[in-house]
């Protein structure tokens, strides 16, 4: 086991660490005997005709910028009332250009959504606390290209997928994911999470170790470390606390405008109660594996933003002490959400590390 900093060595061994006029002759009472004053009278009405010209074509013109103007005052009034959705719909819109479909599956009595694409090697995504499968557009398409069949599932709760009145425990969202993977026919697969997402895929991992080829993790949850904040934290109901949340999320937390931190609390208003519940569920203990990760022989990677205020780098550290095939990489500049934010960097480690 080593602790790895950027660049790192070769992955392959799995203990190692972007528009004519018609001319009009004259009335038959105006005709001319001298072909030259005939000659200039042509010459002039011609003439006297370009300013109409003109007039038509700057009418046109008017009109074509105020339309302009309008629809620009349309979409700019709506980014500002509602920047989160125009994001949403925008990055939905890239996706199926990039040949990622949107897809349901009936997992028992639970309605699952989720994102598919690509041919090869399959690759499952799960997103984190509050999120959804879309959180990983950014990597989707290039994984894609590189030779993934891609699948990011909306975990029970969150995006497009059923609300039941359940406790969204982590083992029952590790069941959910086991229940996909029978869903799709996935024997074997390579698995990446995303903080919470991280949680339920070493969850996952650990009781199904047979169905995980590789696994990576970003900014994990799962074992046992003193909450700074609050959790109500994750449900903000005021600005102020919406731009608590994104300072604890990345360190990028200044430049986002206020008008996108009041956006998000309603965005996250539908899962409100799903997030609150889920988080009573964590605080339990009851599924964190502190101790028990030595069990994972499959080779991981451990992916963590040095920024990370969220989940401190010290689990990242810890994680990477207990499983013997790991490798920590640490991103400096990067938050919570180093597979957005340092993307550029990111996508290539863990391409290498898949291989």
């Amino acid at each position: 086991m080593t602790n790895l900093r950027l660049p790192i060595a070769d992955f392959r061994n799995p203990t190692l660490e972007t528009r004519n006029f018609k001319k009009t002759p004259p009335a038959g009472g105006d005709q001319f005997r001298f072909s030259n004053f005939d000659f200039r009278l042509r010459q002039s009405a011609i003439g006297n005709r370009k300013p109409a010209i003109s007039g038509r074509a700057g009418r046109w013109l008017r009109r074509v910028l105020i339309a302009v103007f309008l629809v620009l005052v349309c979409v700019g009034s709506v980014f500002y009332w509602r920047p989160l959705w125009v994001i949403d719909e925008a990055t939905r819109a890239w996706l199926r250009m990039a040949g990622v479909r949107s897809e349901y599956v009936q997992l028992g009595s639970y309605r699952i959504h989720y994102l598919v694409g690509g041919r090869g090697r399959t690759l499952v995504l799960v997103h984190g606390l509050g999120g959804n499968a879309q959180n990983w557009a950014a990597l989707i398409p290039p994984l894609m290209r590189h030779g993934y069949r891609v699948y990011a599932i909306d975990l029970l709760g969150y995006g497009g997928s059923d609300r039941p009145d359940v406790d969204y425990s982590i083992a029952l969202q590790a069941e959910v994911l086991n229940q996909f993977f029978e869903s799709q026919h996935l024997s074997l697969a390579d698995v990446g999470g995303w903080s919470m997402g991280g949680w339920v895929a070493l969850k996952f991992t650990l009781a199904h170790s047979e169905r995980v080829r590789r696994l990576f993790l970003a900014d994990s949850a799962g074992i046992y470390f003193q909450l700074p904040f609050s959790p109500a934290l994750f449900h903000p109901a005021t600005v102020e606390q919406a731009e608590q949340l994104l300072t604890w999320l990345t360190p990028q937390a200044a430049l986002i405008p206020r008008f996108v931190a009041r956006d998000l609390i309603r965005k996250m208003g539908p899962t409100g109660w799903v997030v609150d519940r889920a988080m009573r569920s964590m605080l339990t203990g009851a599924d964190l594996l502190d101790g028990k990760l030595e069990a994972i022989a499959a080779p991981v990677f451990i992916i963590w933003g040095r920024e990370d205020r969220l989940i401190p780098l010290h689990c990242g550290e810890e994680m990477h002490g207990e499983m013997p095939h790991s490798v920590l990489a640490i991103f400096d500049g990067c938050g919570h959400l180093a597979p957005v934010e340092c993307e550029d960097r990111v996508l290539p480690e863990i391409l290498r590390f898949l291989g």
